[in-house]
């Protein structure tokens, strides 16, 4: 018999990841989406099958963490062997926005499927993979951050995150239940939601670089973060749930980057060469060159004559809006995965350098089709945030 999964917030990034991951390997997943009036399923549209097939191995149920009973309904007709609690609202800054909502998703969301495992009496067949993060350390106690770091939240998510941290470990130790957490630090790729700060630096860069938008406004850019692929996270869930013994376990790559850098790097990968000048709310980012051959190949020889003018002009792309800024920043995050190494045999395969590759690739591909159609008279998103 297939192993059954259970997948909150799987039309996410990870959701999307583990559920192709997990189907072939064999599994028949089962995932929670939100209701909307709009298809929200474009991250897994390649995997979805229509309802009407026979023997499906991906069936999709209408949920939400906030809704007690409907969670127990589906873990009582699922049955799954291990859930993997994905779904949260995980925007760090939105958080301070709508605390209260944080607070129950997130946090009281988590204590919603524990108690269903535990009330249908499921308690030994179901293993639960609890989506930890980073924010947690907050203002850091030590560099690196490992599972014996002290917590010091700064954010409605991270507080929110905390106590879903803690009641995972609680019903572990009290009910003997099979509960992991994944402590993972910053994980992107180019399915990325479109306003996580390295998303929105490679689809800006990636329509400027096409002539599709002057600039982009960023927060705090001297803010280091562990960034990682998400491709190489979600298989790190999967092997947290295949341990004997449930544990806790942190996730990362171990090197930290400014994500003023992360900038430079992205434009780099299509030959645009962006420096930086004055600092806090006043700092800006300038093309000072462009590599010809690599643009061209990269993007195309037909937008290189204005982003060439753009670099000779010395133009600003990048700008500071401080309505980006936290009430209480994060300023460095960087991960020790020496358990994840030495417990798990985990290691990722991506470096930084990989993962802006990839990322700016399929963006370049993705506004080129934007182009494509706005030269042939169509209407494009503009997607302003």
């Amino acid at each position: 018999m297939p192993k059954i999964a259970l997948i909150t917030g799987v039309t996410g990034q990870d959701g999307a990841y583990l559920t192709e991951f997990l189907l072939k390997k064999g599994y028949i997943v089962h995932g929670i989406k939100r209701r909307s009036s709009l298809f929200n399923t474009d991250r897994i549209d390649h995997l979805y099958q229509d309802p009407h097939v026979d023997n499906r191995n991906l069936i999709l149920h209408y949920g939400d963490l906030t809704d007690s009973m409907n969670l127990t309904k589906i873990i009582q007709e699922v049955q799954p062997d291990e859930i993997y609690n994905l779904a949260a609202m995980s925007h760090v800054k939105v958080s301070f926005d709508m605390p209260e909502y944080v607070a129950n998703a997130d946090g009281i969301g988590t204590l919603r499927i524990l108690e269903a495992v535990r009330l249908l009496g499921l308690t030994k067949k179901i293993r639960i993979y609890q989506a930890s993060t980073s924010e947690l350390y907050g203002l850091v106690q030590e560099v690196p951050q490992s599972e014996r770091t002290p917590f010091y939240p700064r954010s409605p998510y991270a507080v929110a995150k905390l106590y879903a941290y803690w009641i995972t470990v609680n019903y572990r130790e009290a009910y003997g239940m099979h509960a992991s957490n994944g402590i993972l630090f910053n994980h992107e790729s180019p399915i990325r939601g479109e306003t996580f700060v390295t998303r929105k630096v490679t689809r800006a860069l990636s329509r400027i670089a096409l002539g599709m938008q002057d600039k982009v406004f960023m927060g705090n850019l001297a803010s280091k973060r562990d960034w990682g692929h998400a491709k190489d996270y979600i298989e790190a869930q999967y092997l947290i749930l295949q341990q004997d013994t449930p544990d806790d376990y942190v996730i990362a790559t171990g090197v930290t980057t400014t994500i003023r850098d992360f900038i430079r790097m992205s434009g780099e990968e299509i030959g645009i060469e962006i420096s930086f000048v004055s600092e806090g709310v006043a700092e800006k980012g300038i093309i000072t060159a462009v590599d010809e051959a690599k643009f061209c190949k990269t993007v195309g020889d037909a937008f290189l004559e204005n982003i060439v003018q753009r670099a000779k002009n010395k133009e600003q792309i990048v700008g500071v809006d401080p309505a980006y800024f936290r009430p209480t920043e994060v300023d460095l995050l960087i991960g020790d995965p020496t358990k994840s190494h030495t417990k798990l045999g985990w290691k990722p395969k991506y470096n930084l350098q990989g993962l802006v590759q990839d990322m700016m690739k399929s963006d370049i591909k993705l506004m080129q089709k934007d182009a494509y159609l706005r030269e042939g008279g169509y209407r494009t998103m503009n997607y302003f945030e």
